[in-house]
Parts: structure tokens; C-alpha cells; sequence
């Protein structure tokens, strides 16, 4: 059975403001596998960056106990930092130094001699791809080439456990697909892959396991696949004219429809058999005198098993 790189039970951090107290993170139970990329799913605002920061020392929890590659959390920070990587949705590089300093003094601070560290430095832009503008100032690199830096900083004491926040925002497509790749190769190398995203499409096809958190608790978790299994058949969005609470209801009545909600402006049901409930719905709005602008019949997503779980649409939520 693979070893658990982190196993927490009820994490809590309520932070303290002028309206009064906000429950941040509310009670999480995480376990983590060794050897995995392991996705935290929520809308911005749902406790990711507050966990991921627990987890990685860098802010004490209010209750709750965890073990982090194989030390405690509370009692053995230290031991906890030397053993994990962490990279921030920030860059931590300066803009005014090259790529290759920056590695080779992260790597003085762990404790590397200089030729050590700078083979390191040397092997890390070699394996992401940074070598053409390893001797460039950082602050002329593109943002993904920086963010790729920030993945090799957080590499270079080679931990078993690696934290990344929200690793691919504000990355064009191109940029997002090149931080898969890396993602994938840091995890086939042998390390712990702990990454948080409001991206769907990221987890599904980043993340060996999933955990959905919301409001500070999570909803959900498993593997995708896992996760979409619970939203059974097919799944119809339907765009109307007018207000869709009056096809919600209409809907909501027939007998091939699991279940019926309003989401994204629409209808979203879950029927057993879309190529069956298509021409049923079709019919539907054609009898009743409404307008049906568009009609889409997909399988479950991540998306489906939040609505079901929260009653709201995570793409509504994340935007």
C-alpha cells in the first residue's frame, strides 16, 4: 500500500476581522499518497491557499493535527521545511538576477556547496527546458518560463513532497499544457505532487486524486473518475429565453430526469439516457411555448459532482 505523505485531521484556522470572525478552513481531513499528484479543487475564497499554507508550516493552525512527510506538523516545523518544496502563486525570483544565481543560492541556503549547487542549478534548467535564458535576468523571462523557475526553486533540495499554489494562473494555453508536462515529470521523478487549482479541466487531467473544498469543508473526494461516477447518467444544459425557473419546473416533472437545476443561466438536468431524453425535451419546449437557444448532452465533469454537492456551479463561483 503506497505510504500516506500527509495525513491531517481536523485542520482549523478562523483568521480575525473588523466584522468579526471568518472560518477559513472548517475541519479538514485530508490523507495524501506517496508518489501522486494530489489536486485541492475550490472557487477562489474556499480555504486552498489557507490549508496548502498550514500544511507547508508557513501559517499555524487554530486546531487540528496533521503529519507532513513524516514529521508533525506542530511539533517539528523545521524537520517539515526541509522535506517539502513550496511554490507560492507569486514569483519569489528577482527580476534582477539570473535564473541560474537564483538556483544556485537556493540551493547555498539548503545547505549545497557551491559546486554542488551549481551542478543542481545546471541540471534543474536543463530538465525544464530554462538553458536558453538560464544567464538572462529574470525579469526578461515570459511568465511561463518564470514559472517553470519557480518549480525548479522549489526543487532544488530534491523534497519529497512538493506545494504548489494555483500553479497555472495567468498562463496562455500553450504555458498551461508546458506546467502539465512538468507537473507530471516532477511526480514520475518520485515526489508528491500537492497542488490547488480553480481550474477543472487542470484536475481532471493533472490529478490522481481529488479533494472539493468549499466554504472551508470538503464536499468530495476521490479520483475524477471516482468523483463523476456519484453524477449518474448524462448530463443536458439547456440555455432558454426568459426566466429558466420556468423550465426548471416544467422539467423537473418528467419522468426521465434524475435531477433538474438552474446553472449558468440555464438548465442543467441529469437524465438517464441522454439520446433518449434529447427529443422528449425537444417536444417538451415545443408543447409549452418556450424557447430553447441551445442544448448540449456531455458526461458528468467535476463541475457536475460541485453543483451537486454545493447547489452551485464552480465556473459560476471561480469567475
Amino acid at each position: 500500500m503506497p505510504i500516506p505523505v500527509i495525513e491531517a485531521r481536523d485542520l482549523r484556522r478562523t483568521f480575525r476581522t473588523r466584522r468579526g470572525p471568518v472560518e477559513a478552513v472548517a475541519g479538514v481531513h485530508l490523507t495524501v499518497e506517496a508518489g501522486a499528484v494530489f489536486g485541492f479543487l475550490g472557487p477562489n475564497g474556499a480555504g486552498k491557499t489557507t490549508t496548502l499554507r498550514m500544511l507547508a508550516t508557513l501559517l499555524p493552525p487554530d486546531g487540528g493535527e496533521a503529519t507532513v512527510a513524516g514529521c508533525d506538523l506542530r511539533r517539528e516545523p523545521a524537520r517539515v521545511r526541509r522535506r517539502i518544496g513550496y511554490v507560492g502563486q507569486r514569483s519569489g525570483a528577482d527580476p534582477a538576477v539570473s535564473g541560474r544565481s537564483e538556483l544556485a543560492f537556493q540551493g547555498r541556503i539548503y545547505g549545497l556547496g557551491a559546486g554542488p549547487a551549481a551542478r543542481r542549478a545546471a541540471e534543474l534548467l536543463a530538465a525544464l527546458e530554462l538553458e536558453a535564458c538560464a544567464d538572462r535576468p529574470t525579469g526578461t523571462w515570459s511568465g511561463g518560463q518564470r514559472r517553470r523557475l519557480d518549480v525548479a526553486l522549489g526543487m532544488v533540495h530534491e523534497p519529497a513532497l512538493l506545494f504548489l499554489d494555483e500553479p497555472t494562473t495567468g498562463l496562455d494555453p500553450q504555458g498551461r499544457a508546458r506546467m502539465w508536462d512538468e507537473v507530471r515529470r516532477v511526480r514520475d521523478a518520485g515526489t508528491t505532487v500537492f497542488l490547488t487549482t480553480h481550474y477543472l479541466e487542470e484536475a481532471d487531467a493533472l490529478c490522481d486524486r481529488v479533494a472539493i473544498i468549499d466554504r472551508g469543508r470538503i464536499v468530495a473526494e476521490g479520483t475524477p473518475d471516482q468523483l463523476k461516477r456519484q453524477v449518474a447518467g448524462d448530463v443536458v444544459r439547456l440555455g432558454v429565453a426568459g426566466d429558466p425557473a420556468v423550465a426548471l419546473e416544467l422539467l423537473a416533472a418528467q419522468p426521465f430526469v434524475r435531477e433538474a437545476q438552474v446553472a449558468d443561466g440555464g438548465v442543467r438536468l441529469a437524465v438517464d439516457r441522454g439520446e433518449v431524453a434529447l427529443p422528449a425535451i425537444l417536444r417538451l419546449f415545443d408543447g409549452a411555448a418556450l424557447e430553447l437557444r441551445e442544448i448540449a448532452l456531455t458526461r458528468p465533469s467535476l463541475d457536475d459532482v460541485f453543483l451537486r454537492q454545493t447547489g452551485r456551479s464552480l465556473r459560476e463561483t471561480a469567475a
